[in-house]
C-alpha cells in the first residue's frame, strides 16, 4: 500500500499536544514527515520535557497512524523538547528509576506523632488486599516503627545472589515486602548518625536490596522537611506524596510546610492529597457519637486552601492503636468501619495517582486502575 504524506498530516490533526489547545499540525509541532514505502518518519517538537509527555505523544501518533492511515505502517517518531522561554530553568533533584519499581508513593508529615507510620502500614496491606505487589521502605532513620507494627522486629534479612550480585531480600509481613534500619539495629540502641550515614544506609536499603517486581513503594519519611527528604528524592523518582496531619492548628502548620516542600521548584513532586488521622473519636457504648477532640475538619480545609485533593479522614479508634502495637495493621480487621476507612482512602490514593500518570500509555495506567473484585488486573 501507498501511503500518502498528506493522509500522515490529516491524521496527525486529531492529536493535541500535551499543554496546548491547539492540534499536532495546526501548532507547528509537526516539523517534517518523511514517507519511504510502508515506512514513516515523524520529526515531532513538544514543550513538556516530562517523560510521560513525550512517551504519551509517541504513542498517540502511532495509534492515529495506525488507525487512520495503515495498521501495518513502521513508524518512527522523532521528539524534540523545546522549553518556552522565560521561566528559568530550575536543575530538580530527580533519582534514578529502579527497574521493576512502577510507582513509588511518599508518605509524609510535617511534624511527628499523627500516625504516618500507621496509615502507610494501612496503606500498603490495603493495596496488598486488592493484589497489587506492594514494598514498604521504612525511610524513618531515627524512629524506625514498621517491624513492629508488620510483627518481625525480631527478623533479619537474609543475602540472596542476583545476577551474581549479593543483595538484601526485604522481610515479607501481610502480603508487603519491607526493609526498616530497625532489622539492623538492637531495640533499645538509639541512632545517632549524621546526615550523610543516614543518607548512605537509605541508599543500600533500596539499591542492595531485590524488591523484585512491584507496583506500588511506599516510603514511610520521618517527619519534618530535611537532609533524608533530600536524599530520598535524589535516589528515587517518587511518583507523588500523601501528607498526614491531624485537625489541629500545630499540625495543620507543619502539614502546610511539607506540602510546600514537595511543590519546591527544585523537587516538583506531585502531592497526590492529604490525610486527615485521628479526625474524630466515636465510643464503642455511642456508636453513632462523634467527638471531634481535635478540631473539625482541619485537613480538609488545608487541602480546600492549598488546592490539593483530600484523601479522606481516619477516625481515633483504640484498635488501630492496639493493633498497630501487637503488628497486625487495623485494616485486616474484616467488615470493620476501620477497614471501610482505609479501604477508602487507598482507593482515593490510586485515583488521584492515577490521574498524575494521565499521560502514561495506556497499558501502564491499566496496571493500576483495573480491579476485579478486590484483585488488580494487569494488562501489558
Amino acid at each position: 500500500m501507498k501511503i500518502e504524506k498528506k493522509e500522515i498530516l490529516r491524521a496527525l490533526e486529531k492529536i493535541t499536544v500535551p499543554g496546548e489547545g491547539q492540534n499536532m499540525v495546526e501548532s507547528g509541532s509537526v516539523k517534517n514527515v518523511q514517507v519511504f514505502g510502508d515506512e514513516v518518519e515523524i520529526d515531532v517538537t513538544i514543550g513538556n520535557p516530562s517523560l510521560q509527555a513525550r512517551k504519551k505523544t509517541e504513542v498517540e501518533i502511532l495509534k492515529i497512524v495506525h488507525q487512520e492511515v495503515y495498521a501495518k505502517a513502521k513508524i518512527k517518531v522523532n521528539i524534540k523538547v523545546d522549553a518556552p522561554a522565560g521561566k528559568p530553568k530550575v536543575n530538580e533533584i530527580k533519582g534514578k528509576p529502579i527497574p521493576g519499581i512502577q510507582n513509588i508513593i511518599a508518605v509524609a508529615s510535617g511534624k511527628g506523632g499523627v500516625g504516618k507510620s500507621t496509615v502507610t502500614a494501612n496503606l500498603a496491606v490495603t493495596l496488598a488486599k486488592m493484589g497489587f505487589k506492594v514494598g514498604l521502605l521504612d525511610a524513618d532513620i531515627y524512629g524506625p516503627s514498621m517491624p513492629i507494627m508488620f510483627d518481625v522486629a525480631h527478623e533479619k534479612p537474609l543475602a540472596v545472589t542476583v545476577e551474581g550480585k549479593s543483595k538484601m531480600r526485604p522481610i515479607e509481613s501481610y502480603g508487603v515486602q519491607l526493609l526498616s534500619i530497625g532489622f539492623f539495629t538492637q531495640p533499645n540502641q538509639a541512632v545517632i548518625w549524621r546526615g550523610p550515614m543516614a543518607a548512605k544506609a537509605l541508599n543500600q536499603m533500596i539499591f542492595d536490596a531485590h524488591w523484585g517486581e512491584l507496583d506500588f513503594m511506599l516510603l514511610d519519611l520521618p517527619p519534618g522537611t530535611g537532609d533524608i527528604h533530600l536524599s530520598i528524592m535524589q535516589a528515587m523518582p517518587v511518583t507523588g506524596a500523601v501528607v498526614v496531619s491531624t485537625p489541629q492548628e500545630v499540625a495543620l502548620a507543619d502539614a502546610r510546610k511539607g506540602v510546600a516542600m514537595f511543590q519546591q521548584d527544585s523537587i516538583n513532586v506531585p502531592v497526590l492529597g492529604i490525610v486527615e488521622n485521628m479526625a474524630y473519636f466515636t465510643p464503642e457504648e455511642l456508636p453513632n457519637n462523634k467527638y471531634y477532640i481535635f478540631g473539625k475538619e482541619g485537613a480538609k480545609h488545608l487541602s480546600e486552601d492549598l488546592n490539593v485533593p483530600f484523601l479522606g479522614e481516619i477516625p481515633l479508634v483504640q484498635s488501630i492503636r492496639e493493633a498497630g502495637d501487637v503488628g497486625r495493621p487495623a485494616a485486616l480487621q474484616t467488615a470493620t468501619p476501620v477497614e471501610m476507612a482505609f479501604e477508602q482512602l487507598t482507593k482515593n490514593v490510586v485515583q488521584e495517582l492515577v490521574k498524575r500518570n494521565k499521560s502514561l500509555p495506556p497499558t501502564e495506567a491499566i496496571k493500576i486502575t483495573t480491579m476485579a473484585g478486590c484483585s488488580a488486573v494487569k494488562k501489558k
